[in-house]
């Protein structure tokens, strides 16, 4: 018995250990009808390859911010070419629509070359109008353009991109917007969150709203701190919902049952076959919470029907056009006509038209789901910038190494940069800092040995018809060099009296002290005037020279030693910094004076450190 023990052991102990089978990565084949929603293979792979945010983000956006809501003007959308027939079809007809009645470009990811020629032979075919149609090569995994693609600012004038990490194990889909923020010349913002962009809906007044799916997306971080990731990266204020359950809605995304129209206006799903259920109450709540905030609520029906949603609210808006899904299915294409009626109240002065989307609501999404809108160029035909640090308070010196940075953007292209600099707080730039350089966004600066208390920098954007468009900084920077040291300097002749010529002097200018200015040898108890001025003078008056082009003056008497002392505080303004003042003292009523005027000689108060 012993000895058939030993030998069972040894024959477990000396057994290969099994190994659990590695996880394959998801495969994304051409054609697949891959759902908006997770496949069974990336649950799985997501159980041993948790999906997280980058460790080193992009810090936030500077200066004005814009978060861009759909119903503002758009030059484009952004579409990606994948899934089956029955999809692409939705896209071609989709195209149709944006590039003729929607008055926007469409911008068609393909991955390669050969897909394009096809593509094109296909939205040709479609009716698009092919003037608008734009390609990028790009290796997507599906066509959910939507919850992957590039969320657009405005930072300045110019546009820009806000990212974030796809919630789904699909990597060149994860890519695209930095890829497509390289071919566009757009800055890329990439924020620290996991989430779709579905689920994410904004106005043009700084209001965006979420479902709770993001606090599960995002475990480490409170839902306060991902409302402040939103504000710092997109200049938004977030209100949370609760999700539809997920029987209902496999995504969970807001975009599948709330539409932002306006400012004040939104669409909302509304349950008729579901009254009193989760989904019904979360939509109603939402509708009564927005009508408190001032929102006109419009509603249209929804139906869940065999774990599929069938939605009306996930719509594309395009400048006057808007696409509505209509279904086939027995059970749903009743509400066709009640939706299309309450869009075209809701939206009385768009165009709106329906595209049966019958074959592709099965995979969790609709219209919406597959584009993502491209904001329209503020400036034009004209290229804009944005500066986006020296925007006023730094204090450099000479030979400091300074890196310059900017945004810039067109409606082609920028391709060559200028940068300049200003001395005298804006009004002329006569030094070329460099010209005619490519448009990298930065550029080290080695700061010039000059004194100017007010600085500026000028960015000029430049496209390939020589037009421009420029940024300046918002505020003067101080450049301190030897010459910025407080000095005084005497200048000019005074106009002596019965005890000679008067003197005024003064202490070192230096900011945020007193400036002390002292006045003696002048007629005593005599009535007495401080001039001050921006720039100096030599104008013959009453006997004497006016050596002040005079802005402001102070009364005072001499006393009866025939001086006197007038206390001037100067403030701490760096932007002051080398600026002069000029002064001179006329005394009237002397004896030996001719007409009775002696005066001081003019000092130069040159202000500094």
């Amino acid at each position: 018995m012993r000895t058939s023990t030993r030998l069972v052991l040894l024959t477990l102990l000396m057994a290969p250990v099994a190994t659990p089978r590695a996880q394959e990565q998801p495969q994304y084949p051409e054609g697949a009808a891959v759902p908006r929603s997770l496949t069974t293979a990336e649950a799985n792979w997501l159980r041993t390859q948790p999906l997280r945010a980058p460790d080193a983000v992009t810090p936030p956006p500077t200066g004005p911010v814009d978060c861009v809501a759909e119903y503002e003007p758009m030059s484009g959308v952004l579409i990606a070419w994948e899934g089956p027939g029955s999809w692409t079809s939705i896209l071609a007809n989709m195209a149709r629509h944006i590039t003729t009645t929607g008055n926007a470009d469409v911008w068609v990811a393909v991955d390669t070359t050969g897909e394009q020629t096809t593509v094109r032979n296909t939205l040709s075919a479609a009716g698009a109008n092919m003037a608008r149609v734009r390609f990028v090569v790009r290796r997507t995994d599906t066509i959910w353009m939507r919850d992957y693609g590039p969320r657009y600012i405005y930072q300045g004038e110019c546009r820009a991109i806000v990212d974030h990490t796809y919630n789904r194990p699909r990597p060149n889909d994860n890519a695209f917007s930095r890829n497509f923020a390289s071919v566009r010349g757009h800055r890329l913002y990439e924020l620290p969150l996991v989430h779709g962009g579905g689920n994410y809906h904004l106005d043009a007044v700084a209001r965006g709203r979420t479902t709770r799916l993001i606090n599960n997306e995002n475990p480490s971080l409170t839902e306060a701190e991902i409302d402040t990731i939103w504000n710092d990266y997109q200049n938004l204020d977030t209100t949370f919902y609760d999700p539809l359950p997920a029987s209902v809605d496999a995504t969970q995304h807001i975009d599948m049952w709330m539409q932002v129209i306006a400012d004040d206006a939104v669409i909302i799903s509304d349950w008729p076959f579901n009254q009193g259920s989760i989904q019904d109450q979360i939509c109603d709540g939402a509708a009564v919470s927005m009508a408190a905030e001032g929102f006109t609520v419009h509603r249209v029906p929804a139906r869940s029907v065999g774990r599929t949603h069938y939605t009306y609210t996930n719509v594309v808006l395009c400048n006057d056009l808007v696409l509505v899904p209509s279904y086939t299915n027995t059970q749903v294409r009743q509400h066709n006509d009640e939706a299309l009626q309450a869009w075209q109240a809701a939206a009385p002065t768009k165009t709106v038209v329906q595209i049966n989307c019958q074959g592709i609501v099965t995979a969790a999404g609709v219209m919406h789901c597959i584009m993502m809108h491209i904001p329209a160029h503020r400036g034009g035909l004209d290229p804009t910038a944005y500066l986006i640090n020296l925007n006023g308070g730094q204090t450099l010196t000479p030979g400091q190494r300074v890196e310059i940075t900017w945004i810039t953007d067109d409606d082609v292209g920028v391709d060559s940069v200028d940068v300049l600099l200003s001395t005298d707080g804006g009004a002329t730039f006569p030094t070329a800092i460099a010209t005619g350089i490519p448009d990298t966004g930065a550029l080290s600066w080695t700061v010039p040995d000059v004194c100017a208390g007010d600085a500026r920098v000028r960015i000029v954007a430049r496209d390939g018809q020589s037009r421009t468009g420029f940024d300046d900084s918002d505020a003067g920077f101080a450049i301190i060099n030897a010459a910025c040291t407080a000095a005084n300097f005497a200048y000019g002749t005074g106009t002596a009296g019965q005890l000679g010529v008067p003197t005024l002097t003064a202490n070192a200018p230096v900011l945020g002290t007193n400036l002390d200015l002292d006045l003696q040898g002048a007629w005593p108890q005599a009535p007495a005037l401080l001039l001050v001025g921006a720039a100096p003078a030599a104008v013959p008056f009453a006997g004497a020279t006016l050596l002040v082009q005079l802005a402001a003056q102070v009364q005072a008497t001499t006393s009866a030693s025939g001086d006197f002392t007038v206390t001037i505080p100067l403030p701490t303004e760096a932007t002051l910094t080398g600026q002069s003042l000029f002064w001179q003292v006329w005394v009237a009523g002397d004896p030996g004076a001719p007409r009775g005027f002696a005066t001081s000689a003019g000092l130069e108060t040159r202000l500094g450190t």
